[in-house]
């Protein structure tokens, strides 16, 4: 097996040898921009090591694990032009950089380039691999809608809020891991099993970056600690809150809402929330589901035909995905 360290050096080198020389220039550059400015590369890396499950040679996977990361990186995109998200990893957002138009169509041409790149997926795989792409994409935008009607409504419930974080993150995890699976070769019964892997670590991933949002550290994180509370996001802990605090605790939660910020400044906002959500017990309720989607991606893994000797690799980096500060 490969190491993780070594496919993501690979990724790297494929993404720098990617060329956009077509005019108008100014298309093009805020792809360059977006791919240049990095980004944990997990959902290629994921195609990659899925595919070297089953085969050693993983340059059949190439095209299809740049795809997905350019897919990714456009969601990102158009993600930032509807938050209205000024940075994303410390750089100005495509549309601060540019304007909306520019960050509107570079992102659909994004899109386009990853169905072109997808496309070259070898013939054997290139049907079931379209279909799984085409609809994980589909998932993502209904992740993405749910996510903004969320924004005006505090009575979202738990399964609610589990759903649209299946769509929005984990279904491109999973069908990443699945992708290369079927680019490899690996029987339908363990592409399938791959694919389930994916959504609990996914689930994982999402609940453990709400949970970082609030307890994480400013300097591992990569992102003010509190961001979500402060433009009223709707994650997992916020979620709970709302649905378990007592009649005082709602009354304080009132007076921290967006349309008064004019009334308290930013760490004290801060501060209340966190301190609502201590009260609730809620980062000890966070990590138990961290730790519940953790075991069941784990009892996947162990359905797979291939020596879980060849797992490890995947497993060392689930681990510290789960485990991880930032």
């Amino acid at each position: 097996m490969l190491s993780f360290e070594y496919i993501l050096k690979a990724i790297e080198e494929a993404i720098h040898q990617l060329r956009f020389d077509d005019s108008p220039q100014s298309l093009f550059d805020p792809i360059v921009y977006t791919l240049s400015e990095g980004g944990k590369r997990l959902r290629p890396a994921f195609v990659l090591m899925a595919c070297n499950l089953y085969r050693d040679d993983i340059e059949c996977a190439m095209s299809s694990a740049l795809g997905v990361e350019m897919f990714h990186n456009f969601t990102l995109l158009h993600d930032d032009l509807m938050d209205e998200a000024e940075k994303r990893r410390n750089q100005p957002t495509v549309h601060v950089k540019w304007d909306r138009n520019t960050a509107v169509l570079s992102g659909d041409a994004m899109l386009i380039v990853a169905y072109r790149l997808i496309g070259q997926t070898p013939s054997s795989s290139l049907r079931p691999v379209l279909d799984l792409f085409t609809q994980t994409a589909l998932e993502i935008c209904e992740g993405q809608q749910f996510d903004m009607e969320f924004e005006r409504r505090d009575d979202v419930t738990e399964e609610e809020y589990m759903e649209m974080i299946r769509l929005k993150t984990a279904v491109l995890l999973a069908c990443s891991l699945k992708m290369g699976a079927l680019i490899g070769g690996a029987p339908v019964h363990d592409a399938e099993v791959l694919y389930r892997f994916g959504i609990h670590i996914g689930l994982a991933f999402q609940l453990q970056d709400d949970m970082l949002d609030v307890y994480g550290d400013t300097s591992t994180f990569g992102k003010n600690i509190g961001g979500d509370i402060l433009c009223d996001k709707k994650t997992f802990l916020s979620v709970l809150m709302y649905q378990l605090a007592t009649d005082e605790q709602k009354t304080r939660i009132a007076h921290y809402r967006k349309e008064n910020a004019s009334a308290y400044t930013a760490n004290e906002k801060i501060s209340v929330i966190t301190s609502i959500y201590d009260e609730l017990k809620l980062r000890e309720r966070t990590q138990s589901w961290i730790k519940y989607h953790y075991d069941l991606a784990w009892s996947e893994l162990a359905r797979l035909s291939v020596n879980q000797g060849r797992c490890q690799e995947l497993l060392r980096v689930c681990s510290l995905l789960i485990d991880r500060a930032k």
